[in-house]
């Protein structure tokens, strides 16, 4: 049973082949918390076509915990691949949409930012990031098992997609203007925590991987945690149950 106050995942890319949706879902039902921060590219793209089953579901369990009723906070932070879907969202699901949040949690100032704002290539190339980033995830779903091809992808990420040490960067400087202490970012697909002059920085991973990871905030202090399908069997009828059908359909009456 995980216990946080703010949980944080990143980087579903619901709609592509690679996104680990029932792995989220079944994380997130195994979890007690007070908010939870979708902190960007929660979708690979603006195609609903490609969003299968597993994806409604993911998603309409979103919208079960954004009933007022649980008392659960949700918060969207729009990414890169999530631009054009914030209305779409804050209609349907009553999520509100942030380019960037600031919460404050024991007294220390949070900040959640997706990450592409300090990635300059994402930045100033949209449409050929947009491209390599689905040729990325398409190539992903024929990595597994071929050692040339992981090895050409973990080279591609490095170059293209990850560029950890600029976005942490960035990051930082940015917590520090914001007067955060501690700053959490998405986008480059890569868990990792550090620590400069003073200020905390998260990135929380990906669900696109093997080694799916995500954030958990409680009075003790900040975890990087992997998840682990450990109880997948037991929860299996629970979250086979048809979550995302009334999002679907919803969909459908709006015309997206």
């Amino acid at each position: 049973m995980i216990l946080a106050d703010t949980i944080i995942v990143s980087d579903m890319h619901l709609g592509s082949e690679v996104s680990r949706a029932s792995a989220a879902l079944r994380m997130l039902k195994s979890a007690s918390f007070n908010r939870l921060i979708l902190l960007g590219d929660i979708f690979s793209d603006l195609n609903f076509r490609r969003l299968k089953k597993e994806h409604w579901q993911f998603l309409g369990y979103i919208r079960k915990l954004s009933n007022p009723k649980r008392e659960i906070e949700i918060v969207w932070v729009e990414g890169n691949h999530d631009r054009g879907l914030s209305d779409v969202m804050s209609h349907l699901v009553g999520i509100r949409v942030y380019q960037e949040y600031a919460w404050e949690y024991c007294g220390i100032q949070h900040l959640a930012i997706h990450g592409h704002q300090f990635d300059r290539f994402v930045s100033h190339n949209r449409v050929i990031s947009t491209f390599l980033s689905s040729f990325h995830l398409v190539m992903q779903k024929f990595a597994f098992g071929k050692g040339r091809i992981i090895g050409f992808l973990e080279r591609f990420d490095t170059r293209w997609l990850r560029l950890s040490a600029k976005v942490a960067s960035g990051a930082v400087a940015h917590g520090r203007f914001r007067g955060a202490k501690r700053i959490f970012c998405g986008h480059t697909h890569e868990a990792l925590s550090l620590e400069q002059d003073g200020i905390e920085y998260y990135n929380t991973g990906s669900w696109t991987q093997a080694s799916a990871t995500y954030v958990a905030i409680d009075h003790q202090g900040v975890r990087v945690c992997e998840y682990r399908d450990l109880d997948r069997d037991a929860l299996e009828d629970e979250v086979t149950e048809d979550l995302g059908t009334d999002f679907e359909d919803l969909l459908r009456e709006q015309d997206f």
